[in-house]
Order: C-alpha cells, then sequence, then structure tokens
C-alpha cells in the first residue's frame, strides 16, 4: 500500500470539475462529462477529492437517501490504482454515509471488472441482484450493453 502521508481528501468544489472530467476520460469508455459531475454537485451530493501533494489521485461521488448510500462514481487515477486509494475512497464514502445513518452502501460494478468487485468483496459488499443492459458496451456499437451488478454493503 502507498504511503498515504502526503493524502488530502477534500469537497469537490466547482472548480475541480475541468480536472475531475479530464481523468474521467483517461479512465473510461463511456465517461461521465464535466456535467454530470456539475449536475451531481449542485443536487448537494457528498464528492470527494484524493490528492497526493497537488495531484488528484482519485474522487466519488455518493447519493443520500432515505436509508441508504449508493455510489454512484468512484475512480482511481491509473498510475495509483493497486495503491490503497480504492480503498481508501470507499472508507470515506462509508464514514459519509454513517454520519447520515443510512444502513446500506450500494453500487453498480461491471461484471467485466474483476478487480473492483474483488475489492468491494474485501470491503463487505455482497451481489444482491443485476440491472439487465445498465452499461453502454463498447466505443462503436451503442446497441450492445452490459450488464451491471448491484452490490450492497451492510453499515
Amino acid at each position: 500500500m502507498a504511503a498515504l502521508t502526503n493524502e488530502l481528501l477534500s469537497p469537490m468544489s466547482e472548480a475541480d470539475l475541468d480536472e475531475v472530467a479530464a481523468l474521467e476520460r483517461t479512465l473510461y469508455v463511456h465517461p461521465w462529462t464535466r456535467g454530470n459531475f456539475a449536475d451531481s454537485l449542485a443536487a448537494g451530493y457528498p464528492m470527494r477529492l484524493l490528492r497526493r501533494d497537488a495531484e488528484l489521485v482519485a474522487y466519488f461521488v455518493l447519493l443520500i437517501g432515505i436509508d441508504e448510500g449508493h455510489l454512484l462514481n468512484v475512480s482511481v487515477a491509473r498510475p495509483w490504482q493497486r495503491h490503497g486509494y480504492g480503498a481508501r475512497l470507499i472508507d470515506y464514502a462509508s464514514a459519509i454515509c454513517r454520519e447520515y445513518h443510512v444502513g446500506n452502501l450500494l453500487l453498480e460494478v461491471r461484471p467485466s471488472n474483476l478487480p473492483a468487485q474483488s475489492l468491494y468483496n474485501r470491503h463487505g459488499f455482497r451481489q444482491v441482484g443485476v440491472r439487465r443492459g445498465y452499461y453502454p458496451k463498447g466505443d462503436i456499437d451503442q446497441t450492445h450493453r452490459e450488464d451491471a451488478l448491484v452490490m450492497m454493503l451492510a453499515l
């Protein structure tokens, strides 16, 4: 696990959106847009950035409902993957959920994303469902879609 001594977790702000959207585009074939992040920010969703020194390493977007949290986006820059930052984000998101007194944290993950599934399983998430055709699949043919595994962590 990477040394986290120069780590800074902070709320995402309007000033961060270009940088976050740029990182998002490096990670996904179908990335969230700047507008998706701006809408989440305007809606008041808890959104956090994790920086190491000044470099944006990771971020998450969390929706808090009446009795559950929903981790809408959790992303780690490629050079920093497999260094413990994804685990840190899950811990931070879980802590926010506990502050809101919600009992569960939900997320979706692609069946093809085995590293993310492994991370979530290590944190105690369990599969509770499947959303058929949830994710676009491929960058050209938008008609083919990939299911999402719905995972839940009891808090």
